[in-house]
Formats: C-alpha cells, structure tokens, sequence
C-alpha cells in the first residue's frame, strides 16, 4: 500500500467514525430535548445525589467539544506524516485513541441523559448506580477495537540499534536455565493503598448501607489490584521459551514458546520514553516497565516484540539467542 492510500484509508476511517460519534453526541441530548431538566445535573457526589450542574446548551457543547479535540489530536498526528501510520504500533495506538475516547464519551452521555430523563429539576436526577461504569467499559471496549481496526497494514520497524552477538556456549545436551526479577516498591505502595482503600469504602458500604459507595469501591478495589499485580515481574528463560510471572503469586503468566522467538537483545529505556509505568503499549509492541534502564527485548518471528525491564537483560538475551539458534537446528543439538 502506497502512503498516500495508507493515510487516505486512515483518515477516511477515522472521519466516519468521528462524525458518528458527534452526530449522536449532539442528536441524543437535542432529541429528548423536551424531557430534560435546564440547567442539566452534570455531577454526582460520593452519596450518589447529583451536586452540580450545567446549562442544557453548555453541557452539550462541553461533551462535544471534548470529543472534537481528542479527535483532532488523533487527526493532527495522522495528516502530519505517514511515516507514523506504517507503524503498525502508532497506527493501533492512534485507533485506540479515537475508538476508546469515542465509546467513553457516548457512554458518559447514556448515563448523563438516563439519570436527568422526566427530572422536574436537575437536583432530582436519579442516582447513576452501577451505570457509571459503562463510560469505563465504553473507554476499554473501544480502545480494544479502535486498535484492531487499525491493526491491517505495514509495519516498519526502526532496526534495534543494539542486538548482541555474543551467545552462551552450551554443551550438546546441556541444559541452561536464566532467571531474574524486579519489582517497585512505590507501585507496590500505591496498589496496596487503593486496594485497601477500595476494600474500606465496600465496608462502610456494607455496614452502612450506602449503596453510592460500592462503584467508588469496586474501581479503587480493581485498579489497586492491578496495580499490585503488575508492581513486579519475574522472567525466566529455558528451552521452552519465556516465561513472565506477574505479581506477588507469580499470577497471571505468560508463556512466549521458544517457536515464536526470532532474537532478543537489550535496550535502554525510561518510563517518560514509553508512556509511564506497568504495562505499556499494544500487543506486538508492549514494555512491561518496572524500573527505568536496560531492558530485556524479545523479538517475536512475527514482527512483533516484547520489552521487560530487568535485571541481568544482556545474559538473558544471549541465552535465549543461544536456545533460539538451538531449536533452529533440530533435536540433534539439544
């Protein structure tokens, strides 16, 4: 595919579905126009009664407004050059952007416009109860598409600018098993404190009986944990291929078979360079970053790769090339 058609597949993509999104963003609101209090309650409190609003007019154009400008950040980075769209990361990621902020806004606008529908006055809108966490699986589910949506097409990939050469000898039937962790303690500290603080709030939920409590519980409790998962790793390496264990219990794992491994090699890489901490990016182009410098970097016979900060990196990848290069070669070397 030529540039011109990879952007103008793109951008033709994505202005469809741009103006889906901001046709219905403004229809809905002006269709139950006649159902809908003014000013429109826009906020809720922790007690799950609204507490502020907007004007109708306001409201519809803040919402839109928003959606338009993420939109046009996607839409700048896109028309700017192509050499980000054959990028098949930065295409995925610029797909994500657009179907996650999309879904996340339609789906904040559903609730908004359920809780103020035939409410004689904006401090009578009903609660949102467990609805506002459609905005979220809106954010998540779109993300996933926008991303897969924008997957077809080349990838080219800058060469790395480091791959070692050098192997570990290994004996004809010798075995070789590399092993490292890493973990962070203020990730540790900050999963561990919204997990609690999510776990506190499902108490009071329960004792109390205040029923707005259990969706600022159940999100603090859910990010907490993920934040407490993938506060650590730990990799290990054998004839098999890797093997990454997440979190305190070694849970989840990921297993990358020896068969999927085209080479690996190390790289330097910061946490301001690839987005923050945890797990980064997409699915053929993910860091798993723990703790900023030398990186682990598994490339995938499919194009793909996989960077984990670790400790020991460089002996690790000169093994895995070693069994690479062994399995390569058939059973004879093993």
């Amino acid at each position: 595919m030529t540039d011109v058609g990879l952007r103008a597949r793109f951008l033709s993509i994505a202005a469809g579905w741009s103006a889906l999104v901001t046709a219905a963003l403004i229809a809905a609101p002006l269709a139950l126009r006649d159902r809908l209090p003014d000013p429109i309650a826009t906020h809720w409190g922790a007690s799950g009664a609204p507490d502020n609003s907007m004007p109708f007019v306001a409201s519809l154009l803040f919402q839109a407004g928003l959606w338009a400008l993420l939109a046009g950040v996607a839409w700048g980075v896109a028309f700017a050059g192509t050499a980000t769209l054959r990028r098949r990361a930065s295409r995925m990621g610029l797909g994500a952007l657009l179907g996650g902020a999309g879904l996340f806004f339609l789906g904040l606008q559903a609730v908004t416009l359920t809780a103020n529908l035939d409410a004689s006055d904006w401090s009578q809108a009903a609660d949102l109860g467990w609805g506002a966490l459609l905005a979220v699986a809106g954010l998540v589910l779109g993300g996933w598409l926008g991303a897969l949506a924008a997957r077809p097409g080349p990838d080219e990939r800058p060469e790395p600018s480091a791959v070692p050469t050098r192997r570990i000898p290994l004996r004809p039937g010798q075995r070789a098993v590399w092993v490292s962790s890493v973990s962070s303690g203020p990730l540790v500290a900050l999963g561990g404190s919204l997990l609690a603080a999510g776990l506190g709030l499902a108490v009071l939920a329960l004792i109390g009986g205040e029923g707005a409590l259990w969706i600022p519980a159940v999100i603090l409790s859910l990010v907490g944990l993920l934040g407490a998962v993938f506060s650590s790793v730990r990799v290990q390496i054998t004839e098999e291929g890797v093997v990454l264990f997440f979190g305190p219990f070694r849970l989840p794992r990921r297993h990358i078979p020896i068969e999927r491994v085209e080479r690996a090699w190390t790289e330097e890489r910061s946490p301001t360079g690839v987005g923050g901490w945890g797990v980064r990016g997409l699915p053929g182009a993910m860091t798993i970053m723990i703790r900023g410098g030398e990186c682990l970097v598994v490339g995938y016979v499919s194009g793909g790769r996989l960077a984990v900060s670790i400790d020991d990196a460089e002996r690790g990848a000169a093994l895995l090339n070693t069994l690479v290069d062994r399995a390569s070669t058939g059973p004879s070397a093993r």
